[in-house]
Parts: C-alpha cells; sequence; structure tokens
C-alpha cells in the first residue's frame, strides 16, 4: 500500500514538474513570438517605408513620360509647322479628278459633267495659288541637293497655277459662249491634263523633300513665325 501511495505521489510530482516546465517553455516561446512579430511588424514598416520612397522616386522619374501621354491626340491648326500640306493635297486630289472628268466629258458631252469638273477645277486652283503663294513655308539650312529638289518642287508648282488658270478660264469659256462643243471640250481637257501633271509632278517633288530629304517634319529646315 504504502508503496502504491509513493508511486502516486511520484506521478504526480513528475506530472507537475514537467506542466511546469512545459508553461514555462510556453511562456518563453510566447515571449519569443511576440518578439518575433514586434521584429516583423518593424521589419514590414521599414519594407512599406522603402517601396513608399520607390514609389515616389519612380513617379518622379516617369513624370516626362507621363506628361508625354498627355499630348493631344488631334493636334490644332496652329501645332502645325506649316500648314501647307493640309491646302495642297485638295490641290493635287481636285484639279487631277477635274482633268479626268473634262476627258470623259468629251465622250458624253452631259453639261453636269462639265459644270462639275468647273467647279473642282476651281476648288482646286484656289488650293494651289494658296499653298504656292500665301501658305508656302521659307527655308533654311538646306543641302544643295534639297535646295535642287526644292528648285524642281516649287517650278512645277507655278506650272500648276498658271495651267489651272488657263484651264479654269477655258472651262468657263466653253460653258458660257461654245455651249460644250465637243472640240473645245477637248482643248480645256488637254489643259487640265496639263496642270494635272504638274500638281503630280510638283506633290512628288514635295514628298520627296518631306521624307527623302527631311525637310518639314516637326519644323525641320523651316522658318517659323516666331523667328522672324
Amino acid at each position: 500500500m504504502k508503496n502504491i501511495l509513493k508511486a502516486v505521489v511520484l506521478l504526480l510530482f513528475t506530472t507537475a514538474t514537467v506542466s511546469a516546465h512545459d508553461g514555462h517553455k510556453s511562456k518563453q516561446d510566447s515571449t519569443a513570438q511576440q518578439a518575433d512579430t514586434v521584429m516583423n511588424a518593424h521589419s514590414t514598416g521599414e519594407e512599406h517605408e522603402d517601396h513608399t520612397s520607390t514609389s515616389e522616386a519612380d513617379s518622379h522619374d516617369t513624370h516626362p513620360q507621363d506628361a508625354h501621354h498627355e499630348k493631344k491626340v488631334t493636334a490644332d491648326l496652329a501645332d502645325f509647322p506649316t500648314i501647307h500640306p493640309l491646302i495642297v493635297h485638295f490641290a493635287i486630289v481636285l484639279l487631277i479628278v477635274g482633268a479626268i472628268l473634262a476627258v470623259v466629258n468629251i465622250y458624253f458631252i452631259k453639261r453636269e459633267l462639265a459644270w462639275t469638273a468647273f467647279a473642282l477645277v476651281l476648288i482646286g486652283f484656289i488650293a494651289a495659288y494658296l499653298a504656292g503663294r500665301n501658305f508656302h513655308p521659307h527655308t533654311h539650312g538646306l543641302t544643295e541637293h534639297a535646295k535642287l529638289v526644292l528648285e524642281q518642287h516649287d517650278f512645277w508648282a507655278d506650272w500648276t497655277i498658271n495651267l489651272g488658270f488657263i484651264g479654269l478660264l477655258l472651262q468657263g469659256i466653253n460653258l458660257f459662249i461654245f455651249k460644250s462643243k465637243r472640240w473645245a471640250m477637248a482643248i480645256v481637257a488637254v489643259v487640265l491634263l496639263g496642270a494635272a501633271y504638274a500638281v503630280a509632278q510638283a506633290g512628288h517633288y514635295g514628298a520627296q523633300l518631306v521624307h527623302i530629304e527631311g525637310v518639314g517634319p516637326q519644323g525641320n529646315f523651316l522658318e517659323l513665325e516666331h523667328e522672324h
């Protein structure tokens, strides 16, 4: 009986000792865990601050790019260094189409076609005159080769204006005096074909100046108004 009692007491003592040791260990683990939590929170705070600083630095670095993307998609007329290209394309299209109608009308002899050709040539002539006289940009710093190309461009532009005016005048005379006689229409068609050829040549040399010689894009080699 005493042996049993001793065994029970020993078991209780051992259990109490283990429990106390486990409790102390749990307390140490809890304290260590709290310390780890504090350290992790501190580390997280530092990482957050570093990330915030990096984000702010990145935002400052990318600011010029953001400003670049804020440019207008549709530019205003004032944003162009010259509006010569915007006007001259009317002359190119309208004079060529007007000449084609004049040729076709030699066969049909329709007064409606004659008036349509007259209207197209009128608008095309006005556009050619404005592009070649009022809105022809002055250049500077051209290479010798670019100057030769520009001379050809101006030469054919002058012929476009001259032949366009003559063709417009003859077409008006044909409408009001000769009443769309076939021979008169043929003469008008020949002159307008000459104007169409001239404007095509002027457009060719103009495209060569822009896309090969680099004259015009972003105002390169052009005398802008604010430079005078």
